[in-house]
């Protein structure tokens, strides 16, 4: 199995795809006009306007809705990316070690996602990383 992509229902599907645009530094794929892909080497952060969930069942995503699940891009400087992005997101917490090894900073996407950005900085927390980029 691969994982493939997240998928975001968005209320403003423009508003989060320019987010994760400037977040990643690619461009989305518009594949219609209420569906997007940002691909990245190992996934895709896919974006659906509000309007696509009919098309699955109705009711079974709720944009702006998410308090759980944190998207994670691992980035070869944490504080580098916190200096470009700072002035145009919302930051949830600046750069700072975590207990498992990864310096790490958080944002919320335009709809309240939060968005984390983590470069291992530990030897433990770098054998990790290379262990599951071998594993893909």
């Amino acid at each position: 199995m691969k994982f493939a992509s997240i998928r975001l229902i968005a209320r403003d599907i423009k508003a989060v795809v320019g987010f994760y645009e400037e977040v990643t530094g690619k461009r989305a794929d518009w594949l219609a006009p209420v569906f997007a892909e940002i691909v990245t080497p190992t996934a895709a952060v896919a974006v659906g306007s509000a309007e696509t969930v009919v098309l699955f069942k109705e009711g079974s995503a709720e944009p702006a809705a998410n308090r759980t699940a944190i998207i994670e891009f691992q980035v070869t400087d944490v504080d580098a990316e916190f200096a470009r992005l700072k002035g145009q997101v919302e930051v949830v917490h600046e750069p700072k070690n975590l207990p498992w090894g990864n310096r790490a900073v958080q944002f919320r996407d335009p709809e309240g996602t939060l968005v984390s950005l983590y470069t291992p900085v530990t030897d433990a927390a770098k054998q990790r990383a290379r262990h599951i980029a071998v594993r893909r």
